[in-house]
């Protein structure tokens, strides 16, 4: 089966993608950590991605889309995967179903996460993530034991510089207007799958996990 996750940021799609990674076996294949990880590691496309990330400004769609497809290429994606971040806009969609296409596949489904503006805000402002593991916190939903501390690995927590509030907007402005026709797209096809997403963290994972009819099986 192949999945995309679709939401604003904050809408919680790393955290359900992961789940959903956990429960069906699927390959996980988050576009942010990709950007991440290039540019930990000094690689062309992290550097050139970088400035645009900072700004809280979608990467070229260039960028983005060599980046990703490498990735669907690798062996435990054969399985399937679920896209969590990608595509954000219709050019990188097409671009992933030509890529599917010729591997003879296609996007099966397209799950929507919908969440208000006003508890986007809320959500993003008090984020926090592991500079080790990469585990996310809240500040007020989901605080870490100690704080400043992940309860994991004991790594140190930060806010990203694109937590902010004045970015945050910004983002949510880019979102709604370059990423919201996705809907649109997927939905026309009929793949699109509309979650509610306010509510606990189990409540919204059972909700994507029964509209997908998924079994579990944990890897």
């Amino acid at each position: 089966m192949y999945i995309v996750l679709l939401g604003a940021p904050g809408a919680g799609k790393g955290t359900q993608a992961a789940i959903l990674s956990q429960k069906s076996g699927l390959a996980h294949i988050a576009s942010g950590d990709l950007f991440r990880q290039a540019l930990a590691k000094g690689t062309e496309l992290g550097l050139q991605s970088k400035a645009y990330m900072e700004k809280g400004q979608l990467v070229p769609n260039e960028i983005t889309i060599k980046m990703v497809l490498e990735r669907v290429t690798a062996p435990d994606c054969k399985g399937g995967i679920i896209l969590d971040g990608f595509p954000r806009n219709l050019e990188q969609a097409k671009a992933l179903d030509e890529a599917l296409k010729k591997q003879k596949k296609g996007i099966d489904k397209a799950v929507y996460i919908k969440v208000s503006e006003a508890e986007l805000l809320k959500r993003l402002t008090g984020r926090w993530i592991c500079r080790n593991c990469q585990t996310p916190y809240h500040e007020i939903s989901s605080p870490s034991k100690i704080k400043g501390v992940c309860d994991k690995c004991g790594g140190e927590l930060y806010q990203r510089a694109d937590d902010n509030t004045e970015t945050i907007k910004k983002r949510l402005e880019v979102f709604f207007a370059e990423t919201a026709p996705l809907i649109d797209y997927y939905s026309q096809s009929g793949k699109l799958l509309e979650i509610q997403g306010e509510g606990t963290m189990e409540d919204i994972s059972s909700r994507i996990i029964k509209a997908l009819q998924i079994n579990s099986k944990k890897k």
